[in-house]
Formats: structure tokens, C-alpha cells, sequence
């Protein structure tokens, strides 16, 4: 299942916009720290890597997240690989990629991979270091529950749940906890009610931590042993 092109609009400082969601792609004040906040730290991350750890995610975007990911297994000179996953219904264009993320400086050292294999049309991608990238196009609501992985981590990153609800309703929660290793770990930026009680329907254990930047909370969920 092929996903359909994402619509953009630029606002100040090369900030990419969903047309479709009318919603940013990433913070507006500082999305790679938004990421490390959130997805990182939230899951645990880097302290909880390993050989083999996987991470995937709803709503690759424009990659920040992954590359982010990246970066910290680099740093943390983790040994063997490292598997990311993600599920995305609206893909880039390569060249619309390549704008967003040069407005992070510090991803400039390891995006050529993701790129080059962007415009080349590949959706499984070695980004070097031991990390493996595939994102899987289409709904997610039917991808998901047909991908044969397990996580141990997830970064929930679909736009606003006012806005983008569907990538936020019980039973695709029901499928990331179901595709969750015992002991994982999923985050988002959100700590919107329905999307709490939808992971802690699911089996999570669900706390609100404090948020980024004006978000004053966002939620950790926890798949217990």
C-alpha cells in the first residue's frame, strides 16, 4: 500500500506545515529538542540501548526523529545494530525533506544516507553506524496490525490528535501495545485524555510527564514483563 504525497506550506524559519492537517511537523521553537525530550528521554533512550534494539514509530515526517535516533546510538557507541521502523500515510519529496531538516545543523553529518535513498525511492535504508531504517507507507490503521515486528521502544508522532485523530484512536493503540516487546516503552507529545486512556485500555502503564517547551505535559506508556 502506497502512501499519498504530503502537501506542504513553509512558515518562518523553513518550518514545514501539513496542508491536509494544517498542523507543523515539528516545534516551531526547537523540533530536534522537542525530539530528544520527548522520544529520547522519554523512552529511556540512550540509556536503554542495545544490540538489536528496535524502535518504531507512527508518523515519520520528515525523518527528525530517526535521525535523532541515530545520532544517540551514535554517541553512545552502542555495540551491533540498531532496527527503526516507521509508518507513514503522507511521504515527503526528497527535496522538501532535505529543506526541513537543514534547518537543524546538527543532523548535517548524517542525513545524506536517508536522503540519497529518499530520492532514490527506497523505503529500507541503511543510515551506517549498524542502523537499519524502513518506513512502511499507507494507513498505518491497516499497516500496523499486518507488520510482523515487535518494538521496544515507540515514538507516537502523528500530528494533533485534535486534528489527526484517526492515528490516535483505540484500536491502532491496541496495535502498537500488541507490536510492543514485554518491557517497552512508547512517548508522545500529547497528553491528550482519549489518547492516555486508549494506551492504558491497551495494557500500558500510562504517566503524565512534563512536557516541552510551552507543552506543559506529555505521556509516557510502559508495557510491563
Amino acid at each position: 500500500m502506497q502512501g499519498q504525497q504530503a502537501e506542504l506550506e513553509w512558515q518562518a524559519d523553513d518550518v514545514p506545515v501539513s496542508v491536509r492537517f494544517d498542523d507543523p511537523y515539528f516545534s516551531r521553537e526547537d523540533g530536534l529538542a522537542e525530539t530528544q525530550h520527548v522520544f529520547l528521554k522519554g523512552n529511556g533512550l540512550p540509556a536503554r540501548f542495545r544490540d538489536g534494539f528496535h524502535i518504531a514509530e507512527l508518523g515519520f515526517g520528515t525523518g527528525l526523529n530517526m535521525l535523532a535516533a541515530l545520532i544517540a546510538w551514535q554517541e553512545a557507541g552502542a555495540p551491533g545494530q540498531l532496527h527503526l521502523t516507521s509508518f507513514e500515510a503522507y511521504p515527503m519529496r526528497a527535496s522538501d525533506m532535505a529543506r526541513a531538516l537543514a534547518v537543524h545543523a546538527a543532523l548535517d553529518a548524517v542525513a545524506a544516507p536517508l536522503l540519497a535513498g529518499w530520492e532514490a525511492g527506497g523505503r529500507q535504508i541503511d543510515l551506517g553506524s549498524g542502523v537499519m531504517l524502513q518506513v512502511i507507507t499507507g494507513d498505518a490503521r491497516q499497516t500496523l496490525p499486518e507488520w510482523q515486528g515487535m518494538a521496544d521502544a515507540w515514538f507516537l508522532d502523528g500530528f494533533s490528535p485534535a486534528k489527526n485523530p484517526e492515528l490516535w484512536q483505540p484500536p491502532l493503540m491496541q496495535a502498537v501495545f500488541d507490536h510492543t516487546a514485554p518491557g517497552g516503552t512508547a512517548a508522545t507529545y500529547t497528553a491528550a485524555g482519549f489518547v492516555r486512556r486508549g494506551l492504558a485500555e491497551a495494557g500500558f502503564d500510562v504517566t503524565r510527564q512534563p512536557g516541552f517547551g510551552r507543552k506543559r505535559h506529555m505521556t509516557v506508556a510502559e508495557r510491563r514483563q
